[in-house]
């Protein structure tokens, strides 16, 4: 009898043990695991937080220039059919392209009726900040007179920070040395050797815009693009769209002097329609006459 008393005793021992030191001992094995899984979920939720921002912002950082500037796409409108509108490719050597795409931000903040629902507009202001910044000492928002206050030579803000010309570095009849005027200038060590010109291909290749409108100063006309090919189709209508509504001349190509690494030729390349819109001076925005061309455009691409 003794024996038997001795024995349940240590059955019930034993089972008193497991029952108190395995469930602990489970828990803290699953308690460790859920610690774990909610760091990461609140660590995704945070990651998705910073994207969501970013797109209700509607910016896009597309690359850095040779100085480390961030250079910044501005989306306007949800549509799928995207076009694009570049400003600032000479920095401030023609700082009222920049003017005009700022001026064109604010238009679409104020009013985005004007944007057909299956459009979407991408604003690049500045393309070359470095060369912004060279001349007005910022690479973003600026005005108009303070522009014309600073009296200053504005030639070396038309390059970047390694004194390469953007608009010759795009790969369409590329030269290391292009010709700007009777100036011999630099194109690059090859094509899109520059980061900003990368950048600009780089978003260009993703998303395949529609059309791209660049702002260039200053021949007061609008120009078609081509390369090594006949100008395309689409490009005519849009060339002769935009400058009829704005007011300007249309011309089949710039031919004042040889063009070598052009930004709107290269897009020509890719079979993409592209036009260059040359203000008429170097001061002038005539952001009326250019918002009648952005209409028109709008319009255009509107089903």
């Amino acid at each position: 009898m003794k024996t038997f008393i001795i024995v349940l005793i240590v059955i019930l021992l034993g089972v008193g043990a497991y029952l108190i030191f395995s469930p602990a001992e489970e828990g803290v094995d699953r308690g460790s695991e859920n610690v774990t899984t909610e760091g990461d979920e609140t660590s995704n939720l945070s990651a998705n937080g910073e994207e969501d921002e970013a797109e209700q912002k509607g910016e896009t950082v597309i690359g850095q220039s040779v100085d480390g500037h961030d250079i910044v796409a501005y989306h306007y409108g949800q549509g799928d059919t995207e076009i694009l509108f570049v400003g600032g490719i000479h920095g401030g050597y023609a700082w009222n392209t920049s003017l005009v795409a700022f001026e064109l931000m604010d238009y679409l903040k104020r009013d985005q009726t004007v944007i057909p629902e299956n459009v979407r507009v991408t604003v690049v202001p500045v393309l070359n900040p470095d060369g912004l910044e060279e001349v007005m000492g910022t690479t973003g928002r600026f005005t108009q007179a303070e522009a014309l206050g600073l009296k200053v030579n504005t030639t070396a803000g038309r390059f970047n920070a390694n004194g390469v010309d953007l608009n010759r570095n795009f790969d369409c009849q590329w030269q290391s040395t292009g010709t700007w005027r009777n100036t011999p200038v630099d194109g690059g060590d090859e094509p899109f050797s520059e980061p900003e010109s990368q950048a600009i291909k780089n978003y260009v290749t993703a998303n395949q815009p529609k059309a791209v409108i660049v702002w260039y100063s200053a021949a007061g006309g609008v120009f078609a693009s081509a390369c090594d090919n006949d100008v395309l189709a689409e490009t005519n209508i849009l060339t002769n769209l935009y400058a009829k509504a704005a007011g300007y001349p249309a011309y089949e190509e710039f031919d004042f002097y040889e063009i070598t690494g052009d930004m709107v030729n290269w897009l020509a390349k890719e079979n993409i329609p592209a036009i260059s819109v040359l203000l008429s001076s170097h001061e002038d925005i005539e952001w009326s006459k250019n918002r009648s061309g952005v209409i028109a455009v709008l319009k255009h691409y509107a089903r």
